[in-house]
């Protein structure tokens, strides 16, 4: 393939996992505001989370899609357009801490038969949350493979039910919440470029 300076970049056409990290204002209706531009392009949501930060009435939406570069910048492009929005910043695995939490709900009596499912939770890195007559919840936090790993171990002893959250993440950048509101606060236009910060 010849390097001409008419080469497409083909990084940006590549499909991978993106983070979303969307500073918004705490108010209602948000969420639909930013999920109808995912809706309109067709895209599904992996995993959507939204909490608070450590800065009063401000939210963090963390959500996870699967598509190129250039698409996902388009969409944050839009994401940024809208009034409640504070910022909206990219992320490939390798730029964030992140982390999801899962539950597994098994049968009481598969811990009867002896130590081996104990065995399999310790040495999955998860925790019992609690024991029930009936049934015991595992807690289990790491990665989506991690969590995932756990889970076909634990199909064949009759697991009952399985939930997993949706990504938590913050970067590995030195941005700080508080800091970027309060220049975004004091910019004249209360537009900041992202790339500038």
């Amino acid at each position: 393939m010849s390097n001409s300076i008419y080469s497409e970049d083909s990084s940006e056409k590549v499909e991978k996992d993106f983070t979303l990290s969307v500073l918004t204002e705490d108010k209602a209706g948000l969420l639909n505001h930013i999920t109808i531009i995912f809706t309109r392009r067709k895209m599904n949501i992996i995993s959507l989370n939204v909490s608070t930060t450590e800065v009063a009435g401000v939210s963090r939406f963390t959500i996870v899609l699967h598509s190129t570069r250039e698409t996902i910048e388009k969409v944050v492009k839009q994401i940024r357009k809208l009034i409640d929005v504070l910022g909206a910043f990219v992320y490939e695995d390798s730029e964030i801490y992140y982390q999801e939490i899962a539950l597994y709900k098994v049968p009481t009596k598969v811990f009867l038969n002896g130590s081996k499912i104990e065995d399999l939770v310790r040495n999955s890195g998860a925790r019992i949350l609690v024991i029930e007559e009936d049934h015991i919840i595992i807690e289990k936090t790491g990665h989506k493979k991690d969590t995932h790993d756990l889970y076909k171990k634990l199909e064949p002893h009759g697991l009952l039910e399985f939930v997993r959250s949706g990504r938590v993440a913050i970067s590995k950048s030195k941005r700080k919440t508080e800091a970027y509101i309060k220049q975004l606060e004091d910019a004249p236009s209360h537009y900041l470029s992202i790339k500038d910060f």
